[in-house]
């Protein structure tokens, strides 16, 4: 219902910003939304100290936060279709099918209180103290051109979800149950292969990479991928045997260690010496590696990688997608620091995922303002629209 507040921000918007956010009118079947929308975007584009309802609806020149409140927690628009249409033009900007990369990583967003949808409480990394905090899944997309992120996920630990009425409470269907990191990570996956989104490989840190399940999944569909895992992880070499990956790669002779410089425009250079030990064949197609990264400067610092792929793919290509697991981190604090990806104050499960969808709006426009100073050829944004299917392509591996 009307709130008596004049429902159109009265503060222009850059045209280009305009234009851009034009593309996505057909996620908002009301006028009043679809122009909030854009007004949110350019609040988040705009550095304020704090993002909440009152700040934005300020910039926006409104009188009050009742308007940007409504666009997160009542008005009727569809999240999940805004971010399919960032996905299409994150790949339309920086896709690549032979050289790009699904990359899975994650993030805690810290909360002051308990009763946010997702919170849990647990030792920073950063202060090692006891904090509360939210954990988002994202999915990025990134190739040697830039990279974005394309899909998250809220993650709810099992406290939440064997409390029903706490879900409730802050919106959470009693349909949504349990999922782990990497069953969140398999469904973004598996929406990016639904969409025939152009990548040559996926990767994935320790957390997701240590679970059987999403590697037997992602073998099983014939996706290429490069996951960390543990040390004592046990593998199956080609004789057969099944020993812990820290064994396998400590038997190497310093021979078979080669030195690799990988630079791209998401995580800039990187040197490390790398080793690759041939592992049991999944098929006539494909082949399975054990891949092991190390310091130069500290031999100790080793991590190691399961890999699966088209045979005959080489050490520095395996390397290469193994380095680029950290262009998600340049994703995420960039979203952060340029689009406020992280500074909210929402509690409600269907406003975390339309806030942090709308971030990656405003994290999708500087990646096409970067990408236009790079291909003067673009002349403006109404030329960057969301694709509809896979440029055309010799298709990929799967």
């Amino acid at each position: 219902m009307p709130d008596g507040r004049d429902e159109t921000p009265r503060r222009d918007l850059p045209r280009g910003l305009a234009v851009f956010c034009a593309q996505f009118a057909h996620r908002f079947p009301r006028v009043e939304p679809r122009r909030r929308m854009s007004a949110y975007v350019h609040g988040l584009l705009g550095g304020l100290e704090r993002t909440n309802g009152w700040t934005l609806a300020e910039a926006a020149g409104e009188t009050g936060p009742e308007g940007m409140q409504r666009l997160l927690n009542a008005a009727s628009w569809d999240e999940d279709g805004l971010r399919d249409d960032v996905r299409d033009m994150v790949v339309r900007a920086v896709g690549d099918v032979w050289q790009g990369r699904l990359i899975v990583g994650d993030t805690r967003f810290l909360k002051r209180g308990d009763r946010s949808a997702g919170v849990t409480t647990g030792v920073s990394a950063d202060t090692g103290r006891p904090e509360n905090a939210q954990t988002g899944i994202f999915l990025a997309y990134a190739s040697e051109a830039g990279g974005g992120l394309i899909d998250r996920e809220l993650h709810l630990p099992r406290e939440w979800t064997d409390r029903r009425d706490r879900c409730r409470a802050v919106g959470i269907n009693d349909s949504v149950r349990y999922q782990s990191p990497p069953d969140l990570a398999r469904a973004m996956i598996g929406r990016a292969l639904d969409a025939d989104v152009p990548f040559a490989w996926v990767t994935a840190g320790e957390p997701y990479g240590r679970s059987g399940h999403l590697r037997s999944w992602l073998e099983e569909r014939g996706v290429p991928h490069v996951v960390e895992v543990p040390g004592n992880c046990r593998v199956s070499t080609a004789n057969l045997e099944v020993r812990p990956a820290s064994e396998v790669i400590d038997a190497l002779s310093d021979t078979v260690w080669h030195r690799l410089s990988h630079v791209d425009d998401v995580i800039g250079s990187r040197v490390r010496d790398w080793a690759a030990v041939d592992l049991h064949r999944a098929g006539r197609q494909y082949g399975n590696w054990l891949l092991a990264g190390r310091s130069i400067t500290n031999p100790s610092d080793v991590t190691y990688h399961l890999c699966f792929g088209p045979v005959g793919s080489i050490l520095s290509e395996l390397a290469r997608v193994a380095d680029g697991r950290q262009a998600i981190e340049e994703c995420l604090q960039s979203a952060r620091n340029q689009a406020d990806l992280g500074n909210y104050q929402v509690r409600r499960y269907q406003a975390w995922y339309r806030h942090i969808t709308l971030s990656m709006v405003a994290a999708a426009y500087l990646l096409i303002l970067r990408r236009r100073e790079v291909n003067r050829d673009v002349d403006d944004l109404s030329q960057v629209r969301p694709v509809r299917s896979r440029p055309n392509a010799v298709a990929p591996w799967w």
